[in-house]
């Protein structure tokens, strides 16, 4: 059983071979894929080896291959990456200077297998056991980290991707792979592959793709993409049939396959974004089935193949080179994740073997890169040592087999990648796109794919044909140190086993190959263009746009094979260039043209470009607005703000006399109006920014209602003739007042506190009118108090002027007397019919009271008549207020 090189960190595996000495040919029938665990059914295994026992022909033995099940063997972390930060979605790149995500991996995770588990494992927690291969080790790592796109073109020297695609020169169209074609080749049907690659697309700033469709009919080749204008990539996803054919159905789901179906063609994409990707799913995860696959891809038209999957070698392997010899096609595959093998296709001699490092990068300076540990390499037992392989340029002693790898990128998935997965589309409920963090060399391979399909648009702009194999190029370069130290990291560290050829070293090694890229120098060296070497750096154009006063940071985008220093000319004040990043810390209005020179630091040669910079104005300070009453000769007092990062002056506009403001705290201010005067005012608030010359003002309206007059009890007040009379007379006013009398009998007095008093009194009935005159506004209140001496008098009714607030609960009582007789009846009423009168203690008192009282100005009316026939009434002020 084969399986796909799709780890996702960190890593467990197993390989279980099997082969029959002699009569098989060597063939090696256990399918190990790059990491290589192995998950054969007990039945393949018996049915293989019973055919074996047989004594097979040749071609019972091409059978068995055919039949052979290829399953995924990736690797989830055993903890989730977390979504990345959206600092990317703009285009800016703005990741790419910062140091990746690192995640702790807690104890009882570490060391355990986290081989082919699903995302929902993941999320809780779950660890499954598998057998492990020989000589792998689980992966002990405490923390696992995960790079955005914008790290890894910039840890591999690939320039930043535009943000305007709409404005792109047909340099810069090609350094991303316009024109080109990159076949992904997977088992099985992910149905939300398009889904994940646009998440992953929009939050890390690429260019999204158009999803596109191929009917079964469609003529073959296909026509060749757009080269030229182009700003979005194509997509195509197309089941395949027998013999190479295009199928009118898709394969059934299989949540593992998706997983690397979703890595594949989203880092493929991430390196060449505007390079066309072919989907080709295989209707069988067997190895007919995947060829069928590779057949419908060479039947397609020229461009770049990425196989994400390995087995074991075999002699099998010569019979289906002819898979990976069709003219105008490149042909990259993993070398596996168990170490040192060699695996099928890496192995074939007309195939790029990408193997894979454990990548360190901070975000600045550069990178450095060891050989990963589980990475497959080492010399083939089948395939004869191709021309490109000569002993002596790769200085190792005389072989005549073939050596893997051929090359290598970040694969080790404790420093891996961002990767976009939907869950199981038959099981969840929302799908909802997550992340995970993928390694393994089924990542390196479509990157390096991508980059053929970079280096193929250099070859077209150059009028140059493609590449087809790679390799002579790729080789020769060890001939020319200068060259070869430009395009290759030389990785000579680590390594993927304890074996003579184990060990990564200078130059040329198994675990790793020729090395890692080199961004655009490696892409040059594969388009053969030698005048690269010598050409100044490139500051490719863009519209960056930003708002007053918020700092903007930008990263120029620059082509450039060396490392290179940015200067800034007809900046605006303010402006200044930290390294590879713009920094303006407050921007002023405006739209400002700054050319941005790049000057190469190994040649010296110096290029520019016109970055244009838009400022958008700020917003002018708000000011809110309102509605506001006030009573006449009541003084009012408020509050207003202006909303502004800014200090603002704030002033009155159209205010009434007497009206003033005072300034508070920043934007605050309190207004004041000692002697409010009747009628409406209508007036501004104006709030003026001086660091931005703007203004903004809220629109105030003041209601000045007449000053109502003091409120003054009424009621009946009876005594005897000699005997000193005192009772208190209720007042309620908004003001301070003074008390009068009118037809008051000789000898009675009022008081300031509203003390009636009669030293001596005289028989008689007396009206007597109590004035309250508001000492503020001169409005004269009154109430009469019926003083009756002498006799009975009748009922007498008291109680002073009730008031409450709007809102709360209000309760009072009003008193009756009668000296002569007893009480036969009470009548009440009041003037809102919310308010509730209640007679109580043998009608004696009586309770007013409202639940819920309404701002106004009420009275409550009192009838009393006694068991003499005698009767009294008064009206018994109610106020209530708003506040």
């Amino acid at each position: 059983m084969s399986h796909t090189t799709s780890h996702l960190a960190p890593v467990r595996g197993s390989v279980l071979a099997w082969s029959r000495a002699g009569a098989l040919f060597g063939l090696m029938l256990a399918l190990a894929g790059c990491g290589g665990g192995s998950n054969s059914p007990a039945g393949d295994v018996a049915a293989a080896a019973a055919a074996a026992t047989a004594g097979p022909t040749a071609a019972t033995a091409a059978a068995l291959v055919a039949n052979v099940t290829i399953q995924p063997s990736y690797h989830l972390a055993p903890v989730l990456p977390g979504d990345p930060d959206d600092v990317d979605r703009d285009g800016h790149s703005a990741s790419a200077h910062r140091a990746p995500r690192e995640v702790g991996i807690p104890a009882s995770r570490q060391g355990a297998s986290t081989k082919a588990l699903t995302y929902q494992e993941v999320v809780e927690g779950a660890s499954r056991a598998h057998a492990m291969s020989v000589g792998a080790a689980a992966a002990t790592a405490a923390t696992t980290v995960t790079y955005t796109p914008a790290q890894i073109r910039a840890a591999y020297g690939l320039p930043p991707v535009p943000i305007d695609l709409g404005n792109i020169t047909a340099l810069q169209a090609a350094q991303l792979g316009a024109g080109q074609t990159v076949y992904v080749i997977d088992a099985f049907h992910n149905p939300y592959a398009y889904g994940e690659l646009l998440a992953f697309s929009s939050l890390f700033g690429l260019t999204p793709c158009t999803q596109k469709t191929l009917a079964t009919t469609a003529t073959l080749p296909l026509a060749a993409p757009a080269s030229s204008g182009q700003t979005a990539c194509e997509f195509y996803q197309v089941a395949s049939g027998n013999a190479g054919s295009i199928a009118g159905t898709a394969p059934r789901y299989d949540p593992q396959w998706a997983i690397e179906i979703a890595m594949d063609i989203q880092w493929a994409h991430a390196i060449a974004p505007l390079a066309r990707i072919v989907l080709i799913e295989a209707a069988a995860d067997s190895m007919a089935g995947i060829s069928d696959a590779i057949r419908l891809a060479d039947a397609m038209g020229p461009g770049v193949v990425s196989m994400s999957f390995a087995t074991a070698e075999g002699s099998f392997v010569a019979a289906n080179d002819a898979l990976f010899q069709v003219r105008g096609m490149s042909y990259f595959a993993s070398t596996g994740d168990s170490g040192a093998a060699v695996n099928w296709p890496a192995v074939s001699s007309s195939v790029v073997a990408v193997s894979g490092t454990s990548l360190s990068y901070s975000g600045s300076g550069a990178r450095s890169e060891k050989a990963w540990s589980l990475a497959g390499g080492g010399v083939s037992a089948a395939v004869a040592a191709p021309s490109y392989q000569n002993a002596a340029l790769l200085h190792l002693a005389a072989g005549t087999r073939r050596s893997v790898a051929d090359v290598a990128m970040n694969a080790d998935p404790n420093t891996g990648q961002f990767v976009a997965v939907i869950p199981n589309p038959l099981t969840c409920t929302f799908c909802q796109v997550s992340w995970v963090t993928a390694g393994g060399t089924s990542l390196s391979t479509p990157q390096w794919a991508g980059l053929a399909a970079v280096a193929n648009a250099m070859r077209a702009l150059a009028g140059k044909g493609v590449l087809g194999a790679p390799h002579a190029l790729l080789y020769q370069s060890l001939a020319r140190p200068g060259a070869y130290a430009a395009a290759f990291l030389d990785v000579a560290q680590g390594n993927n086993g304890n074996c003579v050829t184990c060990t990564a070293k200078a130059g040329y090694d198994g675990p790793t190959g020729l090395g890692t890229p080199n961004g655009l120098s490696l892409v040059n060296l594969l388009a053969e263009n030698t005048a690269a070497a010598t050409s100044a750096p490139t500051v490719n154009p863009s519209t960056v746009k930003g708002a007053y006063g918020q700092p903007i940071s930008f990263t120029p985008s620059v082509s450039s094979p060396d490392a290179y220093s940015l200067a800034l000319s007809g900046a605006p004040a303010g402006m200044a260039v930290s390294g590879s990043v713009v920094n303006w810390p407050k921007p002023v209005t405006g739209t400002y043209a700054v050319k941005v020179s790049a000057k190469d630091l190994k040649t010296g040669l110096t290029g520019q470009g016109t970055i244009t910079i838009v400022v958008a104005p700020p917003p002018p300070p708000f000011v809110s607005s309102a509605s506001l009453t006030a009573t006449v000769g009541k003084p009012l007092a408020f509050g207003v703000s202006a909303g502004d990062r800014y200090p603002c002056k704030l002033s009155l506009v159209g205010a009434p006399a007497g009206m003033t403001l005072a300034a508070g705290t920043m934007n605050n201010a309190n207004v004041n109006w000692p002697n409010p005067v009747a009628g409406v005012y209508r007036f501004t608030v104006r709030a003026d920014d001086a660091q931005t010359a703007l203004s903004g003002q809220g629109s105030y309206t003041v209601a000045v209602s007449p000053a109502s007059a003091p409120q003054v009890a009424a009621g009946n007040v009876a005594g005897s003739g000699g005997v000193p009379l005192s009772v208190k007379v209720g007042v309620v006013a908004a003001n301070a007042y003074t008390l009068s009398l009118a037809g008051a009998p000789s000898g009675m007095t009022i008081a300031a506190d509203g003390t009636l008093s009669w030293p001596s009194p005289v028989n008689g009935n007396y009206g007597v009118t109590v004035q309250a005159r508001d000492s503020r506004t001169g409005i004269v209140g009154t109430g009469v108090i019926n003083v009756a001496i002498g006799g009975n008098a009748g009922p007498q009714i008291m109680a002073s002027v009730m008031s409450g607030v709007a809102g709360k609960p209000f309760a009072g009582t009003i008193t009756i007397t009668d000296a002569g007789a007893g009480l036969i009846g009470v009548a009440a009423g009041a003037s809102n019919a919310g308010i509730q009168v209640t007679t109580q203690l043998g009608m004696n008192v009586t309770t007013v009271s409202w639940a819920a009282p309404v701002a106004g100005n009420y009275s409550v009316q009192i009838s009393v008549t006694d068991s003499a026939g005698r009767s009294s009434m008064a009206s018994i002020p109610l106020i209530i207020s708003a506040k």
